[in-house]
C-alpha cells in the first residue's frame, strides 16, 4: 500500500488511566513483561542529538544493546536508519559498523551519558480485523539528574495487514481511557527534561525534498502542524500559558491552511468534513486568543479581573471541546484520514507522478497572484475585504514556510529569508489594523462595551495611516524577488 505500510503510533495516557486500562483485560495477557533500563549517551554539546542521532544502550536482564538511530533529515541519507549491536559492558562503541564514525570525529572518553529511561514494557500481539498488530504499553520514568518526568504510552506497530485496523484498535483503547498522539520521542522527552522547562514552541522547519511525491509532502506538512500543535497542547494544559494557546491555535492555522494549499489534491468528502472540524476547534481557540489579547491591554484592576472571568469561561470552553467527544473524534478521525485517506491510495491522475517542488512552485505563484489581486488598493474596499487580503497573506506565508526546504541553496535561502521578512512586516500592519476593528466586537460578546474603561482596551489610532501603511508593507512583498524562482 505504498505510503501505507509503515505506521506506528504513539498514544499518551494518565497515569491514572494507565491502571484503568491495565485493569480492562481489552488486550488479554500480555505475551512478555520486562524491566529495562536505557541509558542514552552524547556529547557534552549534544552534537548527536543536534545532528539527528541518538545513542542508547539497554539492559534487560543481564543483556546490554546499543542502538544507534537516525531521525529526521538523517536518515534519509542512509540505506537504513536504525544500527544495533550487543554490548559485554557499559560504555557505548562507536566504531565503522555505525554512521557515526564517519560523521563525527568522537574519541574515547567524548560521550557520557545524559540521562536514563526506566520503565516496564508490557507487550502484545494482536490480531484486529485480519491485521497483526504489536502493542507495547510502557510506564517508568525520565531521570536526568535530579530533574523526574513519568511516562505512559502506549505503542501500536502494524506488522502485517490494513492500516485501518490500526485505527479500529486506537479506537477500542480511545473507549476506555481518553488518550492523545505522542509527538515526542523518549530521547527527545529526555533531553528537554534536563534544559529549563519550555513554555512555548514555534513551528519547526518542514522537512520536504525536491523529489518527495506530493501526497507525502501533504502528510508531512500536515502531520508538522499537528506536532506543532501537540506540543502547545501540553504546556497549555499545565500551564494555561497564552502564548502556548496562541501557538496552538497558529498551528491550527497552518494546518487548515494546508489544506486549502493542496485543495487540488484533496477531493474526497472525508477532507472537506475535516476542514469544517478543523475550522470548528480553531474557532473555540481563537474566542480564547481574543480575550488574552484584550487582557494584555488592561491596566485598570477591576476590569482586568472582570476580563479574567471572561478569560476563565473561554479556556474551560476550550478544554471542553478538546476533550469532549467531538474533538476526541477529531484527532482520532484526523490521523486515520491522513495515514489512510483516499488521497493516499487513489490521488487524482495529475498527482500520482507529480513531484513536491513542481507543485510548491506553482502553489506559491497562485497565492502570490491572489494576494495581490486582493491587496492593489486596501484603501478602496471595506473592512471584510481588507480582512481577506489578511488571510491571503498568512496563507502565502505559510506556503513560504511549509516549502523552504525545497528551495535551499544558497540563492533560495537568500531570497527566502527577505521574503519572509517582507511577509512579517505585512503581517504586523494588518495585525494592527485587524485589533482596531475587532476588539470592539470582542467587548460585545463578553458584555463589557459599556464598561467606563472599555476605551482602553481598543487600539486608538488612524485608521487610514494604517491602511496606507499595511499598503505599502503588501507591494514590498510583490516587490521582492520569489525565492522559488
Amino acid at each position: 500500500m505504498g505510503l501505507n505500510t509503515e505506521i506506528e503510533l504513539k498514544l499518551e495516557l494518565a497515569p491514572d488511566d494507565l491502571d484503568r486500562f491495565a485493569a480492562s483485560g481489552l488486550l488479554g495477557e500480555p505475551v512478555s513483561v520486562e524491566n529495562q533500563r536505557s541509558v542514552y549517551f552524547d556529547t557534552r554539546a549534544r552534537d548527536l542529538f543536534q545532528s539527528g542521532f541518538t545513542l542508547r544502550i539497554r539492559t534487560v536482564g543481564a543483556a546490554r544493546t546499543q542502538t544507534i538511530k537516525a531521525t529526521g533529515a538523517s536518515a534519509s541519507v542512509f540505506a537504513r536508519p536504525e544500527w544495533e549491536q550487543p554490548l559485554a559492558g557499559d560504555e557505548p562503541v562507536v566504531d565503522h559498523t555505525t554512521p557515526l564514525a564517519a560523521q563525527f570525529d568522537l574519541e574515547a572518553g567524548d560521550l557520557a551519558a545524559h540521562f536514563t529511561v526506566d520503565v516496564e514494557r508490557s507487550t502484545w500481539n494482536v490480531e484486529q480485523d485480519g491485521a497483526e498488530i504489536e502493542v507495547v504499553l510502557d510506564r517508568g520514568l525520565i531521570t536526568a539528574g535530579t530533574r523526574q518526568t513519568a511516562i505512559g504510552e502506549i505503542e501500536l506497530e502494524l506488522k502485517n495487514g490494513d492500516p485501518k485496523a490500526l485505527f479500529t484498535l486506537a479506537r477500542r483503547i480511545e473507549a476506555i481511557v481518553p488518550i492523545r498522539f505522542g509527538v515526542m520521542s523518549k530521547a527527545e522527552r529526555g533531553f528537554r527534561l534536563i534544559d529549563a522547562e519550555q513554555m512555548v514552541f514555534k513551528a519547526e522547519p518542514v522537512e520536504l525534498d525536491r523529489e518527495m511525491r506530493v501526497t507525502k509532502s501533504f502528510r508531512t506538512v500536515a502531520l508538522a502542524c499537528l506536532r506543532h500543535h501537540r506540543l502547545n497542547e501540553d504546556v497549555l494544559r499545565a500551564r494555561q500559558n497564552p502564548e502556548a494557546l496562541h501557538q496552538a491555535r497558529v498551528a491550527l492555522r497552518r494546518l487548515r491552511s494546508a489544506f486549502s494549499l493542496y485543495r487540488d489534491l484533496l477531493q474526497d468528502d472525508e477532507s472537506e468534513r475535516l476542514k469544517g472540524e478543523l475550522k470548528w476547534l480553531a474557532g473555540v481557540f481563537g474566542k480564547a486568543r481574543d480575550v488574552d489579547v484584550l487582557l494584555a491591554r488592561a491596566a485598570q484592576p477591576e476590569l482586568g479581573e472582570r476580563l479574567k472571568t471572561a478569560r476563565a469561561a473561554r479556556y474551560a470552553d476550550l478544554f471542553e471541546a478538546l476533550d469532549g467527544s467531538r474533538g476526541r473524534a477529531l484527532m482520532l478521525d484526523l490521523y486515520e484520514w491522513l495515514h489512510c485517506g483516499l488521497y493516499l491510495s487513489a490521488p487524482p491522475a495529475e498527482f500520482r507522478d507529480r513531484t513536491a517542488a513542481d507543485f510548491a512552485e506553482a502553489v506559491l505563484d497562485r497565492e502570490r497572484k491572489k494576494l495581490k489581486k486582493h491587496g492593489r488598493a486596501l484603501a478602496k474596499v471595506d473592512d471584510e475585504e481588507r480582512h481577506e487580503a489578511r488571510k491571503d497573506a498568512k496563507k502565502l506565508r505559510y506556503a513560504a514556510e511549509f516549502f523552504a526546504a525545497l528551495f535551499d541553496d544558497k540563492r533560495g535561502a537568500r531570497r527566502h529569508k527577505r521574503f519572509i521578512g517582507a511577509m512579517s512586516a505585512l503581517q504586523d500592519e494588518l495585525g494592527t489594523l485587524n485589533d482596531l476593528v475587532s476588539a470592539p466586537h470582542v467587548l460585545c460578546e463578553i458584555g463589557l462595551q459599556d464598561h467606563p474603561d472599555a476605551e482602553t482596551l481598543v487600539v486608538h489610532a488612524d485608521k487610514d495611516k494604517l491602511i496606507d501603511r499595511a499598503q505599502g508593507a503588501l507591494d514590498d512583498v510583490i516587490d521582492v524577488k520569489r525565492f522559488w524562482r
